[in-house]
């Protein structure tokens, strides 16, 4: 064996053109693919990070109360009995936080936009100041009531700045409209779709406008100590809680503020909770993402068919070329099995020395431009929830696209492998090339 490979690298050396280019071919798409996969899961990544902290936990208790039927609010009553039960129910809790949720008019001098509301104590928000760069005021303002957070795209639509008031007109649980002014305590920098649409105020804030009790709020957002319990967790609670007299709402997978007429159409009155997870909330979004990574899938497919067919072929012109050699070492006794391994040996080095140059120069493009802080057009803000483009690299995924791409290539050349081992020994060596 050590004797096909030494064989298999001076055939790769011997033919210095043929080989560089066939590897810069398979090294380009394996950069490429690289690239695309630290795109794709940087975007994911920053997602899922933004969305986790602003607006929905891991897994996320809330649910809607209506005094009438056709009138329903996104609040949960009595939350510190359902925290208590979540305490207890929960060990793969890492940490939770309570956040008010409404959806207000917000109106100033100059002009009005709706906005949904995400009411917060924001000395208790571990994750939240570092989703946010503040690029006017303080954060810590929204300790005091009466105070609010606009993102710049929302101050520059109300034509407002910090210091200012506006106010919030709402709709009560009871179904009549009620008004708060607040002043903005900060504004932050746009962090996409999100900061087009929510903003961010004291809880106590909240209740007043809303004209809840202390011991109401929007929701509870759980966040585990691992990701991948979600779904065990999810599923405990849903079983949990009804055997503790809560009664749930029918799973319905997206935000809360695309609920409001499902429920609204539901015939029932009282407190209703709604269980959740973070995809849930942000699929308006994730369908985006994951536009992304089938495009990524499709491109990278097709490239990687146009390699295996320039892998297949060049061991044509290859086992073409050196008929007469695979004739002499067959007729000095090399079985038909070792000339086939010999030419797999050969594809199975080219590709790898490709793949691994190829995954270098992929990490090295990611690193580059994560280091240049790309700023990203609004337009694509919007998308990736960031305002700089992000690359994250994951070593276990490009060690299975090596090694994906190293046995496609490898495996292609079996049949000109094959189709060599089988020439005659006698037919070979006379023939002219």
């Amino acid at each position: 064996m050590q004797q096909l490979l030494l064989i298999a690298l001076r055939n790769l050396g011997s033919h210095k053109r043929r080989t560089l280019l066939l590897g810069g071919a398979i090294a380009g798409v394996t950069a490429l693919l690289v690239i695309l996969m630290g795109l794709s899961n940087g975007i994911q990544t920053t997602t899922v990070e933004t969305a986790t902290t602003l607006m929905t936990g891991h897994v996320n208790v809330s649910g809607f109360y209506k005094v009438t039927a056709g009138q329903s609010a996104p609040v949960v009553t009595h939350y510190p009995a359902i925290k208590e039960q979540i305490l207890k129910e929960v060990p793969e809790l890492n940490y939770m936080v309570q956040r008010g949720r409404g959806f207000a008019k917000a109106i100033s001098d100059t002009g009005s936009t709706h906005l949904v509301l995400g009411g917060i104590d924001v000395q208790d928000e571990t994750g939240f100041r570092n989703a946010l760069r503040i690029t006017s005021g303080r954060l810590e303002e929204l300790t005091q009531p009466n105070t609010l957070l606009l993102f710049e795209e929302q101050a520059k639509r109300l034509d407002v700045k910090v210091g200012d008031t506006i106010t919030l007109s709402a709709p009560t649980m009871r179904g009549t409209s009620n008004t708060v002014d607040v002043r903005v305590a900060a504004i932050a920098a746009n962090i996409g779709m999100l900061s087009s649409i929510f903003c961010y105020l004291p809880n106590s804030t909240l209740r007043g406008l809303y004209q809840m009790r202390d011991d109401a709020t929007g929701a509870l957002h759980l966040y585990l100590k691992d990701t991948r319990d979600v779904s065990k967790v999810l599923e405990r609670l849903r079983k949990r809680l009804p055997e503790l007299q809560y009664t749930l709402l029918e799973h319905n997978p997206q935000p809360f503020f695309m609920k409001f007429e499902t429920v609204n159409r539901e015939a029932w009155t009282g407190q209703r909770l709604d269980l959740t997870n973070w995809e849930d909330e942000i699929s308006f979004i994730t369908s985006t993402v994951q536009a992304l990574d089938w495009l990524t899938f499709g491109l990278l497919a097709l490239l990687l068919f146009i390699i295996s067919v320039g892998v297949m072929n060049t061991l044509w012109i290859a086992i073409r070329e050196r008929t007469r050699e695979i004739g002499t070492l067959r007729a000095i006794g090399m079985q038909r099995g070792w000339v086939m391994t010999m030419f797999l040996l050969e594809a199975f080095m080219l590709a790898l020395l490709g793949t691994l140059s190829g995954a270098a120069m992929g990490l090295a493009v990611c690193l580059g431009l994560n280091a240049a802080h790309i700023t990203l057009p609004v337009a694509v803000q919007v998308i990736v929830m960031s305002e700089q483009l992000r690359f994250v690299v994951d070593p276990t995924a490009v060690a299975r696209s090596i090694t994906i791409i190293t046995l496609c290539t490898t495996f292609v050349s079996l049949i000109p492998s094959y189709l060599a081992a089988r020439l005659k020994p006698v037919t070979a060596m006379h023939h002219i090339g």
